[in-house]
């Protein structure tokens, strides 16, 4: 394994032992994951190479009570995890009635569903469905930037970040909107306790 795929799975582990010991989870808790991948745990693919997608599936004690959300049709999904419910929709207008899960988990997404407006909705919706929140992003302030492995890049200025990304061949960095604290606190209407885990952060209801 590489060191920056076993750095991502211990990042990983740590947040799933956080959630089960904040969440504290248990065989009729309801669980919704927003934001699972076609590409699971051990598997190539992605933009950025990740090897640690869907752990949650992979760990979680009762893939019973899980139900996944993703872009993709969810074909190899589904074949992976036949235990997990697999549900095609859109993080920013998710297709549950109000309060239908015990928890929301969603770990590494927000970053990615675009701008300010499109952020504060995943939130708003991850607090319309769920009466519990568990939301990681990676931390802005860390100096590695997690999907590219690149140092110090993310601090620059959007335009010459922009064209460094171009250069080291990795031009969808440029649609990654990475949060500090402050900015994953300020997108929440309701109180928030961040979990500032250095590489990564987490946000809990």
């Amino acid at each position: 394994m590489r060191l920056v795929d076993a750095i991502s799975l211990r990042s990983r582990r740590r947040k799933l032992s956080l959630f089960l010991e904040l969440m504290q989870p248990d065989a009729s808790t309801t669980v919704l994951d927003v934001g699972v991948d076609e590409v699971s745990l051990g598997e190539a693919g992605g933009e950025s190479g990740c090897r640690t997608h869907n752990f949650l599936e992979e760990r979680y004690p009762w893939p019973g009570r899980l139900t996944a959300l993703g872009l993709h049709h969810g074909a190899r999904f589904r074949e992976r995890y036949p235990h997990v419910a697999y549900v095609q929709g859109d993080a920013c207008a998710l297709p549950f009635p109000d309060g239908a899960f015990d928890v929301v988990h969603s770990n590494a997404v927000i970053e990615h569903v675009g701008g300010r407006e499109r952020q504060q909705a995943f939130v708003r919706e991850a607090l319309r469905v769920g009466r519990r929140v568990f939301l990681t992003t990676p931390n802005r302030w860390f100096p590695i930037e997690v999907h590219t492995r690149l140092p110090l890049v993310h601090w620059l200025p959007e335009p010459l970040a922009g064209r460094l990304y171009d250069l080291a061949g990795k031009p969808w960095a440029r649609d990654n909107h990475l949060l500090g604290a402050s900015d994953l606190r300020s997108l929440f209407p309701v109180p928030v306790e961040i979990h500032n885990l250095g590489l990564t952060l987490v946000a809990t209801t």
